[in-house]
């Protein structure tokens, strides 16, 4: 096939630009409710050697049913970052709201729990911030963790920023 190279390149291109997916490594019962906190590993798409781990509340049927919130969970979540191998820094955002690395819906339609990655020239430094998104009513509650990046062999595939 002549387009096999190139689709799997495109395919490639495409996946990058993608949110990373969460593979889901623990999950705690904390009553007899039915409610669990989850634990997610999520590796950055567009910085290799780097992985988050996100907690956050899930909530159970019964919990659902006596406070007749069927629809959502809480906007509550937790974030570590660390360094999980040789790092290499794609073409990532440099601006001051940096970049979405991972959503996912934690109500029906309206909210989202997010990371959002944003680079620390300054401090040579990966900020990673965990928070939920709203239409109205937005969150507080946030968590944020840092991946120092001095005295690191780092890899920048698009040059470090000067």
């Amino acid at each position: 096939m002549r387009f096999g190279v190139s689709a799997v390149l495109a395919t490639i291109a495409v996946c990058a630009a993608l949110p990373a997916f969460a593979q889901q490594v623990g999950e705690v019962g904390v009553d007899w409710l039915g409610n669990d906190i989850i634990i997610e590993a999520v590796p950055d798409p567009k910085v290799q050697g780097v992985t988050c781990h996100v907690s956050y509340f899930e909530r159970g049927m019964i919990d659902r049913l006596q406070k007749g919130n069927w629809f959502e969970d809480p906007s509550d979540s937790s974030i570590s970052c660390r360094q999980t191998g040789p790092i290499t820094i794609g073409d990532i955002s440099m601006g001051e709201e940096g970049e979405e690395i991972f959503n996912q819906g934690i109500s029906l339609v309206w909210k989202q729990q997010v990371v959002n990655r944003i680079y620390d020239k300054a401090n040579d430094t990966l900020v990673y911030l965990s928070h939920s998104r709203q239409v109205q009513d937005g969150s507080a509650k946030m968590s944020l963790t840092t991946v120092p990046l001095y005295g690191q062999e780092v890899t920048w595939t698009e040059g470090k920023p000067q």
